[in-house]
């Protein structure tokens, strides 16, 4: 995924309001669209590198959206977390996710069958019966803690414990169910739950890798003009320390 226009480049001053950042660009100071509900673990300390998207769109309240941040490390993280399903999608057309290969995304925002909410992803794939249908949430990943292990969550979140229910329930009447953890860092070599931050989403977690919904990861490069999907990581849950592969 290529940036359409050059980011801007500029200092955080801070994030608040959950959807807004306060931003230093040169001698003018913008407010910035902050595309993340999470709590940016680690990615939102002021003083940091940004960069930002702009969009001509004349109904927008805020014309500037924060895309990337640079860590104290030099390593570039992608924020937005609304890039992650066509990253995914990128991923799934070329193939980097054995868990799912041969799965191309064919229809987003899919209702839940018999619950509220929608999955991000409809995939199929031909097979021997015609065509098998596969229902994907994903999830974006942007805070890591040492030794190259991204988390998830970086906030407690009572919705993508639901969403990780649902696909349990939905798996268990018959149906494919998968879930995607897409990093938009280029450091990690591995997910994890965040068991400290969110432990009912661990153990939620955990109930689905055993039930046999998919779970799989993706690892991102990230540069100031593009964000490229580029490999499949595991996703290893606490404890007994075994992957889903």
């Amino acid at each position: 995924m290529e940036f359409v226009k050059p980011l801007k480049n500029g200092r955080l001053l801070k994030r608040y309001k959950r959807f807004l950042a306060d931003v230093e660009c040169d001698d003018e100071r913008l407010t910035a669209h902050c595309p993340n509900t999470g709590s940016m673990l680690g990615c939102c300390t002021p003083g940091f590198q940004v960069w930002l998207s702009h969009s001509d769109n004349p109904k927008r309240k805020y014309a500037w959206t924060w895309e990337l941040v640079a860590l104290e490390s030099g390593v570039l993280v992608g924020v937005h977390t609304g890039r992650s399903n066509a990253l995914v999608k990128e991923a799934l057309n070329a193939d980097l996710i054995p868990e799912l290969s041969g799965y191309r995304a064919v229809r987003g925002e899919i209702a839940i069958p018999g619950a509220k909410g929608r999955f991000d992803w409809l995939l199929e794939r031909a097979c021997k019966s015609g065509v098998e249908h596969c229902l994907l949430e994903v999830k974006n990943v942007s805070a890591a803690v040492h030794d190259g292990v991204a988390i998830f969550p970086d906030a407690v979140s009572e919705r993508a414990t639901r969403h990780v229910r649902e696909l349990i329930r939905l798996h268990q009447e018959g149906q494919k169910t998968a879930l995607v953890f897409c990093v938009q860092r280029g450091d990690v070599a591995q997910i994890m739950p965040a068991v400290t931050i969110d432990p009912v989403y661990a153990t939620a977690l955990a109930d689905a890798v055993a039930a046999g919904v998919t779970v799989a990861g993706i690892r991102c490069d990230i540069s100031t003009t593009a964000i490229n999907p580029v490999q499949s990581i595991p996703v290893v849950l606490p404890g007994d320390m075994h992957s889903t592969r």
